[in-house]
């Protein structure tokens, strides 16, 4: 059940700005979340199971100020975290691990939980990639596959378990009775523009009642699928996996820019219209085809891991900000700055 936004209130309201810590699960984008906060001089809680602790140990500037330690990180400590002045930076490992319990949480949280629950649901997602305006790939019943599909798995998986399937007969082979989605698959570039939305700002890129930022983009690279043209000059037979191992950094070319921007635009307003607005980090999974047309096949309403490429910056945030600007960082700053200002309910809930 989805905690209501009062009662986060509530227990925002006993919280001394001063005091405030950042939390997040040490996975996925922790260390950049860590450093960032450290570079803004707010405190940090990481959560993880003891054996977790010697990884952020070993990087001391992205280790948290103190470690919550926990049997299973999906039981995540909300009244110990509320206890504790903590503010909880959802990324995609805590989607993954909290799942459907996230909603519940009673401790505020960055953002706005609702637009977790439509990035989790793919019906609600296109919902609102469709109500922003934006193109998307055919979805399509596994009976009236006639043409080259990807089949996602629900939840934050980092594309493990995705596969291409061409035919009701390969689907129903693989995932008869399953929670997918079935998607065309589009050819073309892959880019994953990551975008800061502010409430509190005023200037720049003028964006609902506040201001949108581009901090940076990547591509990914998933497993064998983009080694794929090696294996078939070898003569090798593979099926194509699309788990996501890493990440590099992309630079668009200047003229995509104003499509970029506007595609963010877009969603934040009709994330105003539909539940109520997505403040924060989130992120466009597009693809780019020949026509230098984009396609956006998902959304990620918190920070992605593809962030993770430029923890000094971006070659982005060097024309926004006069210091290096990780995405870790950002989030900080603006909770510092909303706490100063008395508006942290404009960007937690």
């Amino acid at each position: 059940m989805l905690v209501s936004r009062e009662t986060i209130r509530q227990i925002l309201s006993s919280y001394e700005p001063r005091k405030i810590k950042i939390a997040t699960i040490c996975s996925h984008t922790a260390l950049q979340i860590f450093h960032g906060a450290r570079q803004e001089g707010i405190k940090t809680v990481g959560i993880c199971t003891e054996d977790r602790r010697r990884i952020y140990e070993a990087f001391p500037l992205g280790c948290p100020d103190e470690f919550l330690v926990v049997d299973d990180p999906s039981k995540i400590p909300a009244g110990e975290l509320a206890d504790m002045n903590a503010i909880l930076v959802p990324h995609g490992s805590l989607v993954e691990y909290a799942g459907s319990r996230l909603a519940s949480l009673r401790v505020p949280m960055l953002g706005n939980r609702e637009s977790l629950q439509w990035e989790a649901d793919r019906g609600k997602m296109f919902e609102w990639l469709k109500a922003a305006g934006i193109q998307v790939p055919a979805t399509l019943e596994p009976d009236k596959i006639d043409r080259p599909c990807v089949v996602k798995l629900a939840g934050a998986k980092g594309g493990r378990g995705y596969r291409v399937v061409s035919t009701p007969e390969e689907f129903y082979e693989h995932f008869e009775g399953m929670n997918v989605t079935v998607q065309e698959y589009l050819i073309g570039v892959r880019a994953y523009p990551h975008y800061f939305y502010s409430p509190i700002h005023k200037d720049g890129f003028r964006v609902a009642e506040g201001r949108l930022e581009l901090i940076g983009i990547d591509r990914r690279f998933e497993s064998n699928i983009d080694e794929a043209y090696r294996t078939q000059m070898a003569g090798l037979s593979f099926t194509p996996s699309f788990t996501v191992v890493g990440n590099e950094l992309l630079v668009m070319r200047e003229s995509l820019l104003s499509d970029i921007m506007d595609m963010g635009k877009a969603v934040v307003e009709a994330a105003e219209r539909l539940f109520g607005g997505i403040p924060g980090p989130f992120c466009l999974e597009t693809v780019v085809d020949e026509n230098l047309q984009f396609y956006a096949f998902e959304i990620s309403a918190r920070i992605v891991a593809g962030t993770n490429i430029y923890p000094q910056g971006s070659p982005y945030t060097i024309y926004q900000w006069k210091e290096p600007m990780s995405m870790g960082r950002r989030i900080a700053r603006e909770v510092k700055l909303a706490a100063k200002a008395g508006k942290l309910p404009k960007i937690i809930y």
